[in-house]
Order: structure tokens, then sequence, then C-alpha cells
């Protein structure tokens, strides 16, 4: 990742947290392992909305700029620790299957050429 990820952590509605900021941090450079193309992140941590009825809920969005097509994940959940995990959950499979799908489009291309020979 090219920019320093505590920079691109922004919290709204709710009270800036060290040990949250560290979190989120650590599973922005486990991401890294998955794609290696991640040029820029952005994490959003936020109190959407305070209905009597609901509770109170949090929200979670991450957003990566990756080369091709950027991806953009978010989760609600009655606590900010669980929105930040199931939306690092999401976007850990998302970058997966990315993966997976660019190694099969790589080796498509090489049977092909192989074949053309």
């Amino acid at each position: 990742m090219k920019s320093t990820p505590n920079d691109n952590i922004v919290f709204r509605d709710i009270d800036r947290s060290a040990a949250l900021a560290s979190t989120v941090s650590k599973k922005l450079h486990k991401l890294e392992r998955y794609c290696g193309d991640i040029i820029h992140s952005r994490v959003v941590l936020e109190a959407p909305h305070q209905h009597k009825s609901k509770g109170k809920h949090f929200k979670a969005s991450l957003e990566l700029a990756i080369s091709g097509n950027p991806v953009t994940i978010s989760s609600e959940s009655e606590s900010i620790h669980r929105a930040v995990n199931d939306t690092f959950a999401s976007a850990e499979r998302c970058l997966k299957e990315r993966g997976e799908r660019k190694k099969a489009r790589r080796h498509q291309s090489l049977r092909e050429a192989v074949e053309e020979q």
C-alpha cells in the first residue's frame, strides 16, 4: 500500500480510539497479502443513526483503490468491532476471489498460447 493507513481512518460521530485504529491498521496490512495492487485505502467508522427502538448501530466502510476496479465494502452491527471484523472478512473474501479469477485468466491465456503452437 502506498499510503500510511492511519491517515485513512475516519471516525464519524464516535470517539477516536487508538486501539480501534490499531486494529484497522493491522487488518489493512493483512489485506496486502491477498492483493499487492492496493493503491489507496480509506476506512470510515461511524454511528449513522440513533433510533430509540433499534438501539445503537455502527457502520464500517472500506474503500480500496485497486488497479482495475475499485472495491467498496460496508457492514453494520450493534458493535463497532463486529462491524469492522465483518467488513474486513468480506474484503478478504473479495480479494481472494479476485486473485483466483486473475490466476484462472492467466492460466487460460497460457493454455491458449500453447494450443496455438
